[in-house]
C-alpha cells in the first residue's frame, strides 16, 4: 500500500494525474514533513478511503507521531473553519463576519510541529474545501513567515493532485458494474 499503488490504480485515461501525483511527491522543494503532512492533509480532505489509506501508509515512513497527527489536525480544524468562514464570506450580510465565531481552534496556535508546516497543510485543505478567506489568511502567514510562493503553490499543486486522484477513484467506483 503506496503512492505507487494509488498511481496503479488510476485509470489510463487520468494518466496525467497519475503522472502528476509521481511528480508532487518526488520533486518537491518541501521539507520531507512539509510534503507529506500536506499530502496527508491533502488526501483526508479529498474524503476517498482508498487515497487516504495509501497516502497514510507512505506518510507514516515520513512523518512522526506528532507530525502525523498534526496533518490529521489541520484537515479536521480546516473542514470546520472552511465551512464557517466560507458562509460568513458568501453571506450577503457582512455583519456575519464581524461576529464572534465561538468555535474552538486551539490547534491552530498548539499544533505539535513548526507553524508553517502546520499552515502549510491548513492552505492545502482550504483550496480543496474552497475557501477564499481561510486561503488568504494561511497564505499571509506563510509570506509574513518567509516561505516563497513557489513553496506555497506546490502544496496547492499537491491539494489538487491528490483531489484529482480521489475525484478519479470514486468515479470509477461509481461506474463500475455492481456485482451481485
Amino acid at each position: 500500500m503506496s503512492v505507487d499503488a494509488l498511481k496503479a490504480a488510476l485509470p489510463d485515461y487520468a494518466k496525467d494525474t497519475k503522472l502528476n501525483l509521481g511528480s508532487v511527491t518526488t520533486t518537491s522543494s518541501l521539507s520531507e514533513q512539509q510534503l507529506w503532512g500536506t499530502v496527508l492533509a491533502s488526501a483526508l480532505a479529498s474524503r476517498n478511503a482508498q487515497v487516504v489509506r495509501e497516502i497514510a501508509d507512505d506518510a507514516a515512513d515520513y512523518l512522526s507521531a506528532e507530525a502525523f497527527a498534526a496533518a490529521k489536525a489541520a484537515a479536521s480544524i480546516m473542514a470546520m473553519n472552511n465551512i464557517y468562514y466560507r458562509a460568513t464570506h458568501l453571506l450577503s450580510d457582512d455583519t456575519y463576519e464581524t461576529l464572534r465565531a465561538g468555535l474552538r481552534m486551539n490547534v491552530i496556535g498548539k499544533p505539535g510541529v513548526e507553524k508553517t508546516d502546520f499552515e502549510l497543510w491548513c492552505l492545502a485543505v482550504s483550496a480543496i474545501n474552497g475557501c477564499g478567506k481561510c486561503l488568504d489568511s494561511h497564505e499571509k502567514v506563510l509570506r509574513d513567515a518567509g516561505m516563497p510562493r513557489e513553496q506555497i503553490q506546490e502544496a496547492l499543486k499537491i491539494a489538487a493532485v491528490v483531489h484529482a486522484a480521489a475525484l478519479t477513484l470514486e468515479a470509477e467506483e461509481a461506474l463500475a458494474p455492481a456485482t451481485v
